[in-house]
C-alpha cells in the first residue's frame, strides 16, 4: 500500500477485527479516518489510539446493516 496523505477513509466495522486492523494502517499511511461501529467504547478508543499515534481520526457511530 502506498502513501495515503491527503485521502479520507470511512472504515465500517473499525471497532475490533479486521476493521480495527485497516482503519490503523490507513492512518498510519497518512489517511484521515471515520471509525465507523456500533460500539461507542470500543470504537472511540480506535480513534483515540490513532490520534495519540499521531493520526487523524473521528469515530461515527453508525449501523451499516439499516439503510435509515
Amino acid at each position: 500500500m502506498g502513501d495515503l496523505t491527503n485521502k479520507r477513509a470511512l472504515i465500517t466495522g473499525a471497532a475490533s477485527g479486521i476493521g480495527r486492523a485497516t482503519a490503523v494502517l490507513f492512518a498510519q499511511k497518512g489517511a484521515a479516518v471515520s471509525v465507523v461501529d456500533m460500539d461507542d467504547a470500543k470504537g472511540q478508543a480506535v480513534a483515540r489510539e490513532i490520534g495519540d499515534s499521531g493520526g487523524h481520526a473521528i469515530f461515527l457511530r453508525c449501523d451499516v446493516t439499516r439503510a435509515a
